[in-house]
């Protein structure tokens, strides 16, 4: 009878039970990836939507002069710009560190420092890019909530905040969709790496998943263009004036117009929203940014996707987030933040010797133009507004670009639909990346290129007439390509990042220099609000050939097998203080003087470990 109880069960099936172990893994990595998508759309959707409709309200002169009298709300809108627009410039400078460590991590640091050991249960040691995507999230629902009372010291810390986290919540975004692929290709594989765990797996075995899962992700976030609508069409469009009276006083659109818009009116609503309705509204937006939190917030229970063999991470209970699963083992953080503040401070700078990322560089700079054009040049002001000066001599906020092509001549009352058709064509398109697991990665992003380079010949010949409803067809089709280009281009280049960095250790670095330089190009989009549509065109269709040129270089150059250079990540020095660093099948704590050894100065398992992976064309460590 002990047997009974002790013994092998009869029913059980050791190869039945591992494959349905690792279904449940592959199930929670594509709950993983839609959690994430689903996250990041609604956070967009909520923050592009409250920033135009408050841009449109704080525009009408009657509205700022009934409500906001006294408090100059156009010089806070000035700075609220400035503050979402400046502040990432400098974000290459933490961004690698706030995803590797988070504030709890340095409180626990500090901890230590003061001899106490009550950081072992702290809940964001191992949060990693999910702490970053939480903690970005968050202050973009502050944004949200500093929106009920809009003074100066709400609004401005607020969008400071928001510029802050851009490219750390873009960074961490685009290394948790790499993990993910990189980890289902583990699970669907689990007996290949059993059987074959001293063979490196061949070098492009997780490209398939690494471009579906950027596919998914990006279909779902361009869909935040739709929802962003959602506030004007069942909101403000009831508000607006028709054409025929913000248009009355126009007389040319796109290249013809010079300046600012002229004849745009001042008022632009025919009644002044309520603030109970306006309370509403802001509410329901909230309650979305909430929801977006949770996707990603700190719950109760334990989290286990992270864990290969199970166990529970050291982090204690309160580490899960209640959908996002880890990107990292508990180990794999560890060793990602021990190699020191210092290296993890140069390394982005260090991955810019890599000639692969130098001669990317173009192709992001038109990345983050292009995103932003379909918002301020094409349609209306979304991130970036133009400035004119009164007879009086005062700065005044104008809602429309300098010279735009689709208010002018639909009407303010139909820019959301604008917007809808780009944002629906985009999410539909990003599917055509899928096209890159039969055909070669570089012609999604050729094809991409080669649509907006007609289209800005088109707006560089074409310009629309005022008040000509006529023109809604060909407007809305301009509009739907755009949204084509953009979407081959922003997923053909993150697919293009994964299937060039695999190794682990780098890919935060390099999406944080890739989202780096889309944030100089939006700078730059908001300093150049001065110039003539003409210039903005050649500009963007400058950089768009020099751009197109240097990525098929760099083609070429990766098909010569042309060494790279990139810098040695730095061996992890394991720390015995605070907590306990077990190695894989080992019993012994980690050693304080072996974080200066070479990489190939390893333990044999550790390199069979990292061998499980595909690692970088032409890795060459320096």
């Amino acid at each position: 009878q002990l047997d009974d109880f002790v013994g092998p069960h009869s029913d059980y099936n050791e190869e039945e039970e591992e494959q349905k172990y690792f279904r449940r893994k592959r199930l929670g990595v594509i709950k993983n990836v839609v959690a994430a998508s689903l996250a990041g759309t609604l956070t967009y959707s909520v923050y592009l939507g409250l920033l135009q409709m408050q841009l449109i309200l704080h525009y009408d002169e009657t509205y700022r002069e009934v409500k906001y009298s006294n408090i100059r709300l156009e010089d806070i809108d000035r700075k609220v710009l400035m503050g979402i627009n400046v502040t990432p410039v400098a974000a290459l400078l933490y961004t690698p560190i706030l995803i590797r460590y988070g504030p709890t991590t340095l409180l626990a640091s500090m901890a230590r420092w003061h001899g106490t050991h009550a950081s072992t249960s702290c809940p964001g040691r191992f949060f990693g890019t999910k702490w970053a995507m939480f903690l970005a999230i968050g202050i973009y629902a502050l944004f949200v909530s500093s929106n009920y009372w809009e003074r100066y010291y709400t609004l401005v810390p607020s969008a400071v905040a928001i510029g802050m986290v851009i490219v750390p919540l873009w960074a961490s975004m685009g290394t948790y969709i790499m993990r993910m692929a990189q980890k289902y290709y583990e699970y669907v594989n689990y007996k290949e790496e059993q059987e074959k765990e001293k063979q490196r797996a061949p070098r492009d075995a997780c490209n398939a998943y690494i471009i579906i899962f950027q596919t998914v992700f990006y279909s779902c976030f361009h869909l935040s263009f739709v929802c962003a609508q959602m506030p004007m069409v069942f909101f403000l469009n009831n508000y607006l004036y028709q054409l025929n009276h913000t248009l009355f006083a126009v007389r040319h659109c796109g290249t013809l117009s010079h300046g600012t818009l002229p004849g745009f009116n001042k008022t632009v609503l025919q009644s002044l929203p309520r603030s109970v309705n306006l309370i509403i509204v802001e509410s329901a937006l909230m309650a979305v940014a909430f929801l977006a939190m949770l996707v990603v917030s700190a719950g109760a229970g334990g989290d286990r996707d992270g864990l290969d063999d199970g166990s529970t991470s050291p982090a204690g209970t309160l580490q899960v987030l209640v959908l996002c699963g880890a990107a990292y083992r508990p180990m794999e953080e560890i060793d990602m933040r021990s190699i020191g503040w210092g290296n993890i401070f140069q390394l982005p700078f260090k991955h810019m010797r890599d000639y692969r990322l130098r001669h990317l560089f173009p192709l992001f700079i038109y990345s983050g133009f292009e995103v932003l054009f379909v918002c301020t040049g094409f349609s209306l002001v979304g991130s970036v507004t133009g400035w004119e000066v009164t007879e009086r001599g005062q700065a005044m906020l104008s809602p429309c670009s300098l010279q735009n092509y689709g208010v002018c001549a639909l009407g303010l009352e139909r820019l959301a639909y604008l917007l809808m058709a780009y944002g629906f064509s985009a999410s539909l398109c990003s599917s055509l990346a899928l096209c890159m697991l039969r055909l070669s990665r570089h012609i999604p992003l050729l094809a991409g290129a080669l649509i907006h380079a007609v289209l800005l010949v088109t707006l560089f010949c074409w310009a629309p007439e005022p008040r000509y409803l006529a023109q809604a067809p060909l407007l809305y089709s301009i509009a739907a390509l755009w949204g084509t280009g953009s979407a081959l281009n922003k997923t053909g280049i993150s697919i293009l990042l994964g299937m060039l960095y695999k190794k682990k250790e780098r890919q935060d670095f390099i999406f944080t220099i890739y989202h780096w330089w889309q944030a100089l190009a939006i700078f730059t989009v908001y300093l150049w609000s001065g110039l003539p549509m003409k210039a903005k065109l050649s500009i963007m269709l400058l950089t768009l050939v020099v751009a197109v040129g240097t990525y098929l270089w760099m083609e070429r150059k990766v098909a010569w097998n042309m060494e790279v250079r990139l810098p040695r990540i730095p061996r992890p020095r394991h720390k015995t203080r605070g907590y306990r660093y077990l190695e894989d099948n080992s019993d012994e704590t980690g050693s304080d003087g072996d974080g200066d050894k070479e990489d190939d100065d390893r333990h044999p398992t550790e390199a069979t470990r990292e061998d499980e992976l595909p690692k970088e064309d032409g890795e060459q460590l320096r």
